[in-house]
């Protein structure tokens, strides 16, 4: 139906359980790393325009590499964070898996966390010279995802994650 760099968007015939025909849509979409910088009881966030909601969110560092969709998962993190924000990370733990929104999309992720960190120049894309990054006290991070400040759904199953590792 329709395909870019980013995205190939297509219609499946499919056939129901009770037999009858139907469609389904789908996004597909290649893998994405997200990364959690952790530095002590602070988090490093991403701040940009996300055009769909016409809006600025705040979110951990995040993204895939079309032209290299065979990248391995940790490359691609480490990757991610570095154009982002600039940090390299000494130590990065694999925390698991996501699916996006499986009801629509085959994308899915790695969640890595980064410790160790060493700062130094970002390396943003031509699309993310707006972004802005920032450190936040876990307390802080918590309270913004209650007010609806903090909205994005990987960012916020990512911290679940990191939480139940810490069990």
């Amino acid at each position: 139906m329709y395909r870019n760099n980013w995205m190939v968007v297509r219609e499946d015939g499919i056939r129901r359980p009770d037999g009858s025909a139907g469609i389904y849509g789908v996004i597909d979409k290649p893998q994405y790393a997200l990364v959690i910088p952790l530095d002590g009881d602070r988090l490093h966030l991403v701040e940009q325009y996300r055009y769909p909601l016409g809006l600025r969110r705040w979110e951990f560092p995040q993204g895939t590499a079309p032209d290299r969709a065979d990248a391995e998962p940790l490359e691609l993190a480490a990757r991610e964070l570095r154009e982002e924000t600039g940090l390299v990370a000494g130590k990065m733990e694999d925390l698991g898996l996501l699916d996006v929104a499986a009801g629509m999309s085959s994308q899915r992720g790695r969640v890595f966390l980064a410790t160790d960190l060493t700062e130094g120049p970002h390396e943003r894309e031509h699309e993310e010279q707006d972004m802005r990054t920032a450190w936040f006290t876990r307390a802080e991070f918590e309270r913004l995802i209650r007010a609806g400040e903090i909205t994005d759904a990987q960012s916020i199953a990512a911290y679940t994650l990191l939480l139940l590792r810490e069990r």
